[in-house]
């Protein structure tokens, strides 16, 4: 087992799922259920698209030709409709946006660069051929594939479908991924703790973000700290398509959780990260399904997941590619670290995105902090200090 910087332990992760990962089955769903799967199968365009030349503005199709001057209007041209003729030398058809374009224009001059003259137009414009209107085929051939296998299916995928008329896709089966809280301080939601129990929170927060990056959460009973119970459900977990164990995989006397995963056959890739928070996390297989060790502060466990665990359920989902949300913003206060570790701070991004704060966070058990934030800032683990209005990556958090 080994101790991996942040880098390597997602690229260990990526590289171990990429090389063993096999492709879920494949189901049809209706096009508005579609939202958030994984596509499994490339979609072609069944036309060109547009099909026609349409204009992209409100205003006159014209000759390029003819510009700048005055020029005889011999109709109009809506979205929906054809023009029933032909644009001659010094004429015009009033053309309004989606509309296509009627024979013999090739360019549409708009309609605030014009001044109403009787029956005829005038502009001190000059267009060149092709100018406010787009070609047909200009956005996609028919036969192209306007989706891609792989592809997460969002608001534009599923308005691409809807356009080629898709009445349903095909989609990979979303993975069932096991989540196993362990701890003997562990009490229900329901339950009102003892002042030295928490409550179960951590199942929830992973289902969460389980079902988030596209998978099906099982929540399976708490493990207590005894090595019998915590083997039993871990055999238990191994049968989904992904274990994700919350607690146990510290240094602890009652840690149990890595001796039960070796006993059972189980190949690490690493046991430690240097990540705070986060650190002692774990990830491995026993025979073809693979795991994670989550530690058991909530924040630790958000983080983990975020930047690991999740590369990790993606590719298992079906998805092509896997990447970490990041990106650059400054800091609005001074910040200081101690060097080694790189770390993920609850902060509050602008809604601009370009400054960010930490979120005032107290330990990896912060929950506060984490409600408070909408994002986190993910620091140099060799930069000790960072001054007010410098920029620093960050990680917007996901809902």
């Amino acid at each position: 087992m080994a101790t991996c910087s942040f880098e390597e332990a997602r690229a260990c992760v990526i590289s171990a799922i990429s090389g063993a990962r096999r492709l879920p089955q494949v189901e049809e769903v209706a096009l508005l259920e579609a939202r958030g799967r994984v596509l499994a199968e490339d979609i072609l365009a069944d036309r060109d698209f547009p099909a026609v030349a349409r204009s992209v503005r409100d205003g006159f199709a014209v000759r390029a030709a003819d510009l700048p001057g005055t020029l005889e209007v011999i109709g109009e041209v809506r979205a929906g409709e054809a023009f029933q003729g032909k644009v001659e030398q010094g004429q015009a058809v009033e053309i309004m946006t989606g509309a296509p374009m009627p024979e013999g224009a090739d360019a549409v001059v708009m309609v605030e660069h014009t001044t109403p003259e009787g029956p005829r137009i005038g502009t001190d414009r000059s267009l060149s051929p092709g100018e406010n209107y787009n070609a047909a085929g200009s956005e996609a051939h028919a036969g192209d594939a306007v989706i891609a296998r792989g592809a997460p299916l969002g608001f534009a995928e599923i308005a691409m479908a809807a356009a080629i008329g898709q009445v349903t896709l095909p989609v990979y089966v979303r993975p069932r991924v096991a989540i196993l809280a362990t701890g003997d301080e562990l009490v229900d939601v329901a339950d009102f703790p003892k002042p030295w129990q928490v409550r179960n929170s951590n199942s929830r927060s992973l289902a969460v973000q389980v079902a988030s990056a596209g998978a099906i959460p099982w929540l399976l009973p708490v493990a207590r700290d005894t090595y019998e119970a915590t083997r039993v459900l871990i055999e238990r977990g191994l049968e989904f398509d992904l274990l994700l164990i919350s607690g146990g995989v510290s240094a602890g006397k009652y840690d149990v959780v890595e001796n039960a995963l070796a006993d059972l056959g189980a190949e690490f890739y690493f046991n430690r990260v240097r990540i705070q928070p986060g650190q002692p996390a774990v990830f491995g297989r026993v025979g073809g399904k693979f795991f994670f060790g989550l530690p058991g502060n909530p924040l630790s466990g958000m983080v983990t997941f975020e930047v690991l665990a999740r590369a990790a359920l993606e590719l298992i989902a079906g998805r092509a590619t896997t990447a970490l949300p990041l990106l650059w913003s400054r800091l609005g206060r001074e910040l200081r670290q101690r060097t080694g570790l790189t770390r993920f701070v609850p902060a509050c991004l602008s809604d601009d995105g370009a400054t960010v704060a930490p979120a005032g966070s107290r330990s990896s058990g912060d929950i506060p902090a984490a409600v408070r934030a909408n994002a986190w800032l993910a620091t140099d683990p060799d930069r000790e200090h960072y001054d007010a209005g410098e920029l620093i990556r960050v990680m917007r958090k996901a809902s």
